[in-house]
């Protein structure tokens, strides 16, 4: 072979590069066309973590619409049998329908929840309370769109007569059942449904969906089992038109079945699908998921002994050292435009010894993503966060602040800062206050735990109007909160050599006196002896604010009203004269023990007497 004839080495190396031993093309043609049981897991803890994190309301009337739908199940399967005359095949042709309306309209059906939020909880990243409130929520929706279904089947003149005949046979059936022979039938159709949701996450196309629900849920009447909520439909058609008792339909018929379809659905879950993923199984879903797990108490207990849900996806990995530096959390939506409310947390941390400015970018994704959630998404989101937030880091630095960051991904927004505050054992939360922030822009479908829960650490929310820290105006009165509003003014005074006015406000000229002594005590006890006093004797607390700030850049309100971190997001403070101010506004909130009452509703702290100190 002549030089000229020798082959060229980057084609014979790309040859060789292309080909497999078997001859089989290595890339380009042949291709994997099948998620791995970790991929198929990892795509239903995405789903898993969207329905744990959704509100009550929404999975309560996701749950109605779904016992609705079943209702078309019911009828058609009554239909069907009545006109092939009970044939067992013809008649059961068409009962998959109100679930193939249920899964592929993402519906919530409480026997296809049996999986993704039990994998969540198997991993320790959902609570056990936080688990069956999500059962007890779908179940009760489920439940009361089946007897609305079941009224309408009954005497909205649906069913023929002979239909009618039909349907009370088919529910009889299942409650001349023995409870025993429920069960096990009902276990079979658990098991049946916990496949659907695993085999329905590892398919690629709707076409594919539809015929793997259809044909799963046709096994269920086929093979003579029980499904929960078509069971408890029938049970209440039966009580409708028959002589049936709702105690007995739901001890010996309903309640076998809900046990058995629960236990069918977590065996599976458990003993096959879940010990078939490997260790590696949730890094695509939840960045270092695996690191980051409830405790034993908090994963039996939940909110009562701590945190009951692990957002989806947290960069940070420090572990809370309550020995440590004094360390402000500062929760932002937008590293670039929340410069200021990092550059005031910096001059706080400025007086301390030893402190750490630790700002936390949440993102908050949609609550509902179809496709669930790949690991490069999560990179790229992750990667783009720590790229604004090296800016930040250095403005910190240059304070002389010891910082920190760290990137939050959840389908949460307010309710994820509590979370942060406490697993970074936070001395102060800084959030910034405005339509802008994520946390107040969402403020729909809150639950009672989201209302009822406080700061778990001393509380400061910025309304931000040109932040300028060299005139401070302090409204006291005799409250922990307003002592953190001092101590706040006390640090900016050190930082900036900003010049503080406290104001006290009385109710007529009479109390002026007690007022002025009052006023001197509580600067000299916060080391504000610098400070000007004023006393206004107006007795109008707002009105006086109002006139105060006009001559000065930053008001430091302690909190008026409790519950203050609720109250801006669900935009219900009281106090007007915040949004009237042209300056910049600091509300500031410490943690106290208050009824479940004060928390919802609030109450206004009216100024004390001065007393002795």
């Amino acid at each position: 072979m002549t030089e000229g004839d020798q082959p060229d080495p980057e084609e014979t190396v790309r040859e060789a590069v292309e080909s497999s031993r078997s001859g089989a093309p290595a890339v380009g043609e042949v291709v994997r066309d099948r998620f791995s049981t970790d991929e198929v897991f990892q795509r239903i803890v995405a789903a898993a973590d969207e329905e744990i994190t959704a509100g009550p309301r929404e999975l309560f009337f996701s749950g109605l619409a779904a016992g609705f739908a079943i209702t078309i199940t019911f009828l058609l399967y009554a239909s069907l049998t009545s006109a092939t005359d009970g044939h067992p095949i013809l008649g059961a042709m068409l009962y998959p329908l109100g679930f193939i309306y249920i899964i592929i309209g993402g519906y919530q059906l409480y026997t296809e929840n049996t999986l993704p939020p039990v994998a969540l909880t198997l991993e320790r990243l959902v609570s056990v309370p936080a688990l069956l409130r999500n059962w007890i929520v779908v179940l009760l929706g489920n439940f009361a769109g089946g007897t609305v279904g079941a009224a309408a089947l009954a005497w909205g003149g649906i069913f023929s007569a002979e239909t009618a005949a039909t349907a009370v046979d088919l529910g009889r059936k299942g409650v001349e059942t023995a409870p025993g022979t429920l069960f096990a039938k009902a276990a079979f159709a658990g098991l049946i449904v916990a496949g659907v949701v695993w085999v329905e996450y590892a398919a690629r196309d709707t076409i594919s969906r539809i015929v793997v629900v259809y044909l799963a849920f046709l096994s269920v009447p086929l093979g003579n089992l029980f499904h929960i909520v078509v069971s408890y439909t029938e049970m209440v058609y039966l009580v409708f038109v028959d002589d049936l008792s709702v105690v007995v339909g739901l001890t010996e018929f309903a309640i076998p079945v809900l046990l058995g379809n629960t236990v069918g659905g977590v065996v599976l879950v458990t003993v096959v699908n879940y010990f078939q993923t490997t260790e590696h199984r949730l890094e695509s879903a939840r960045f270092e998921g695996a690191k980051r797990q409830l405790s034993s108490r908090e994963w039996l207990f939940g909110s009562l002994a701590g945190r009951s849900y692990v957002p989806l996806v947290n960069t940070g990995d420090r572990t809370a050292d309550e020995n440590g530096p004094y360390r402000i959390v500062v929760p932002i939506s937008n590293p670039r435009t929340e410069t200021r409310l990092i550059e005031l947390a910096c001059l706080i941390a400025g007086e301390r010894e030893k402190a750490v400015v630790h700002p936390v970018h949440v993102v908050q994704v949609p609550g509902r993503r179809a496709g669930g959630y790949g690991s490069g998404q999560h990179r790229r989101i992750i990667d783009e966060s720590d790229s604004k937030l090296g800016d930040i880091r250095a403005r910190i630095e240059g304070h002389g602040v010891e910082s920190e960051t760290s990137t939050i991904v959840s389908h949460r927004s307010f309710e994820e800062i509590f979370d942060v505050a406490e697993r970074e054992n936070a001395d102060l939360l800084m959030i910034g206050w405005d339509d802008d922030r994520s946390w107040t822009a969402g403020r729909g479908g809150r639950s009672l735990t989201d209302l009822g829960g406080e700061p778990p650490c001393d509380f400061l929310a910025l309304r931000d109007r040109d932040l300028d820290t060299s005139r401070l105006l302090l409204p006291t009165i005799d409250s922990p909160d307003c002592g953190l509003g001092a101590e706040v003014a006390r640090a900016l005074t050190t930082t900036t050599d900003a010049e503080s006015t406290l104001l006290h406000v009385v109710d007529g000229p009479d109390d002026r006196t007690a007022g002025e002594e009052f006023l001197k005590r509580w600067a000299t006890d916060y080391g504000l002896d610098d400070a000007e006093l004023v006393v206004d004797d107006s007795g109008d607390v707002e009105s006086s604010i109002a006139r105060g700030a006009t001559d000065h850049s930053l008001v430091v309100i302690g909190a008026v009203e409790r519950g203050l971190f609720t109250r801006l997001v669900a935009d219900s403070l009281r106090l007007d004269v915040v949004d009237e101010l042209d300056c910049s506004v600091l509300l500031t909130e410490r943690p106290g023990h208050r009824s479940l009452r004060e928390r919802l509703f609030g109450r206004r702290t009216e100024p004390r007497e001065p007393t002795d100190r």
